[in-house]
């Protein structure tokens, strides 16, 4: 894989750079797209792809919607902003969902720079995923704290044979293969899928904590009720 800096990435001028946004989207809520709205300038991102899962491979929730409900639901919440595209691919493949195989067939075209984006909690899990030494030759990694994690901690908690791959520049962190571990200073929003599906199963409103189009299709589909 070309280092980042060498990769002819250009279209019109313009550097090719994909941000992808995976996850289980249970639902798609307006935290998720004002990340994903605040991430893109950060990293000169051209677009980024949301990639609902087929089946988490490392998350137990008490209800998952069916793929079809949840691709539906990121399609309309992305429908309006033209920097947001999704795709069906890991739903399309059925079975677990893991991020390696995800990468590997976008950096099999070389098309575009790479940016996977997650959050601290997941960075310092990351370790425990399918081929997670692949993974970092794959794409760059934009880390995005969650709540009670920082980036720091979350990379202290790495194994050590997986942090003597990097080396330390300013912020980030440079892997063997010149792709590059960075967090990102978002502010974000304090909302998350779980709090979504309580109040759902609580009788209360949802109303501005997801897109209109998301809450009329959910409420239409009588989704997160049990």
């Amino acid at each position: 894989m070309f280092p980042p800096e060498n990769k002819p990435f250009l279209r019109d001028g313009v550097t090719l750079r994909l941000g992808i946004f995976g996850g289980t989207f249970n639902p798609p809520h307006v935290g998720h797209l004002r990340l994903a709205e605040e991430v893109a300038p950060l990293f000169g991102l051209t677009r980024i792809l949301f990639i609902p899962c087929h089946l988490p491979p490392h998350k137990s929730v008490r209800y998952i919607a069916p793929p079809e409900d949840r691709l539906e639901m990121t399609h309309r919440a992305c429908a309006d902003n033209p920097l947001f595209e999704v795709s069906d691919m890991e739903i399309a493949a059925r079975g677990p969902s893991y991020t390696v195989r995800t990468l590997e067939a976008f950096a099999a075209r070389r098309d575009e720079e790479l940016f996977f984006i997650l959050g601290t909690d997941s960075l310092r899990e990351i370790h425990t995923w399918k081929d997670h030494e692949r993974l970092f030759s794959l794409a760059n990694f934009v880390v995005v704290t969650r709540p009670g994690v920082d980036f720091r901690s979350a990379w202290a908690e790495l194994p050590a044979s997986l942090r003597a791959q990097f080396h330390e520049s300013g912020d980030e962190m440079i892997h063997g293969t010149s792709t590059r571990l960075m967090p990102a200073p978002v502010e974000g929003l304090k909302v998350s899928s779980t709090l979504i599906r309580t109040l759902i199963r609580e009788g209360k409103s949802i109303r501005y904590l997801v897109t209109e189009s998301v809450r009329s299709y959910i409420m239409d589909r009588k989704l997160y009720r049990q």
